[in-house]
């Protein structure tokens, strides 16, 4: 009798969350991001909340909370209730790269969120002012070169911070980072004169060259893109830099699987419809659809990663 009564205990906990998995969303779902308005995590969180409005009959509102890396935002979904109702669109910094670029991180990325999404990948651009003197990677190189600890770069993401110290590294440079809550603010201040140069996402980037507010010098990827078949890879001058940046949607830790299943195949689908393809494409990104199950093993995957990317760079946590 006992083993019935567990048996049908069972069955109606499954029928309650799949009534809850069809129901969702009743009301409209809040999506987080870690970076300010116009980063290119807040412009690929408005496409995808866009689409998924259309899908699923429900707003999926943007909430910009810039600061920490993306640790504010992160701390703020981890606290909330795991109904699927408040999400994390966060690039690769709150779920991943922070692990290895700060001393401390109030959240555990693979015990503290449910992965639902792999969103897109994306690459960065080495940027500086039209008036700036070197125009090639090696003349970039050699002119940072003759003034050593004289030029300032500004960084607003744990890939953009990388990339400085990487390039660093790599090509035997001194020049000081600072730190901003977001690209777009490093790029203000390229633009005003108070930076020397920054790592712009790709789509920003080609805005900003299009704009003729800045000039790129080369991209982080392994390999030219083709929206920018003419900004070489920085590879191409020094040997092994490769740095790719990428967005996913995760909640807090306990969200019900029909759930997380039900956006993760919104997201798919709409991943795969050819608008939502060139949306993208017009941002420089590229579509990275995952399950929950590959995207949680991505980000393991990933936190190795930039722990070994931070250490080769000689970045020191803070």
């Amino acid at each position: 009798m006992t083993l019935m009564k567990t048996l049908a205990a069972g069955l109606l906990a499954a029928a309650a969350l799949n009534a809850t998995a069809q129901a969702w969303p009743e009301k409209p779902v809040r999506m987080i991001v870690p970076f300010p308005a116009g980063s290119a995590t807040d412009m690929a969180a408005r496409v995808v909340g866009q689409q998924l409005q259309a899908a699923l009959g429900q707003s999926f509102v943007v909430d910009n909370k810039p600061g920490a890396g993306g640790n504010i935002a992160g701390s703020e979904v981890v606290r909330a209730a795991p109904d699927g109702y408040t999400l994390l669109f966060s690039s690769n910094s709150a779920v991943a790269s922070n692990v290895a670029l700060l001393k401390s991180v109030p959240y555990d990325p693979l015990k503290d969120f449910t992965p639902v999404a792999g969103i897109a990948q994306n690459m960065l651009v080495l940027m500086v002012k039209p008036t700036f003197p070197a125009k090639t990677l090696p003349e970039f190189i050699a002119y940072a070169k003759s003034k050593p600890g004289k030029l300032n770069a500004g960084f607003g993401s744990s890939s953009s911070q990388v990339s400085i110290a990487m390039l660093n590294k790599l090509a035997g440079l001194e020049t000081m980072s600072v730190p901003y809550k977001g690209i777009p603010l490093a790029v203000n201040d390229v633009v005003g004169g108070t930076l020397d140069f920054t790592f712009v996402d790709l789509g920003n980037a080609l805005a900003q060259s299009k704009g003729g507010q800045l000039r790129a010098i080369a991209v982080t990827s392994d390999k030219r893109n083709p929206l920018a078949p003419d900004w070489p890879a920085i590879s191409e001058t020094v040997p092994g830099f490769d740095i790719t940046a990428w967005f996913a949607v995760v909640g807090p830790a306990g969200i019900p699987k029909p759930v997380a299943d039900k956006l993760n195949a919104a997201i798919v689908a709409l991943l795969e419809k050819p608008d939502a393809k060139e949306r993208f494409a017009a941002i420089g990104m590229a579509p990275m659809p995952l399950s929950p199950d590959k995207l949680k093993a991505f980000m393991a995957s990933e936190i190795a990663k930039w722990q070994r990317l931070v250490k080769e760079a000689n970045v020191t946590p803070e």
